[in-house]
């Protein structure tokens, strides 16, 4: 019996390196209310939460602190400009998408995140790697995020299988994929996610 039926990535800062776009949209569109975004917090607080948990760190920035349900009405520009972003220049590794083609010849495959499909579904179109997931759990998809083990359950659930490998570079999101009953590796760079996932399947 293979070790494991299934591997599960994340999206941003796994299979590709867009936190630091996140944070450059997040940061143009808050900007008008006076909250100056900075990825020093950003990545120290930011990372491996759904986008609407974080406007509560983004609330504590302002001068005075504002209401992070304002803050949250700026979503859809965050989101036309991450989009924008990715239709020019999505950051993904070379050779990402043979990578994904010859992992899904042997497991099944799912994306599993808190940012919404439509920032994860367009660059996977776009970069001819979407036919390589079975699934995609995005953060609509459930009603508890990562920290807690939903995400991965309702992939696992998908897709029938009990036996997954998680690939994740946040606290919150191997936190998640323990909570769910999985073993997780860490990728510290989204440039070595192929190298890391190789060196674990080895």
């Amino acid at each position: 019996m293979p070790e494991f039926e299934a591997i599960f990535f994340d999206f941003d800062g796994t299979l590709m390196d867009s936190e630091p776009v996140h944070c450059e949209c997040w940061r143009e569109a808050l900007a008008p209310l006076g909250v100056r975004v900075t990825w020093g917090v950003y990545s120290a607080h930011c990372v491996g939460l759904a986008d609407q948990a974080m406007m509560r760190v983004f609330a504590r920035l302002a001068d005075p602190p504002a209401d992070p349900a304002r803050l949250w009405l700026e979503y859809p520009r965050k989101l036309e400009l991450f989009r924008a972003r990715m239709a020019v220049r999505p950051p993904f590794a070379v050779g990402i998408a043979e990578f994904l083609h010859e992992l899904a010849a042997r497991y099944k495959l799912a994306v599993v995140s808190s940012s919404t499909r439509a920032e994860i579904e367009p660059p996977l179109e776009a970069a001819g790697m979407r036919q390589s997931f079975a699934t995609l759990v995005c953060g609509e998809d459930v009603a508890r995020h990562k920290p807690a083990p939903d995400p991965y359950l309702e992939a696992a659930r998908r897709l029938g299988v009990t036996r997954a490998l998680v690939v994740e570079d946040s606290a919150a999101g191997m936190e998640s994929a323990r909570a769910a009953g999985f073993e997780a590796v860490r990728v510290v760079d989204a440039g070595r996610m192929m190298e890391v996932v190789r060196a674990r399947l080895a």
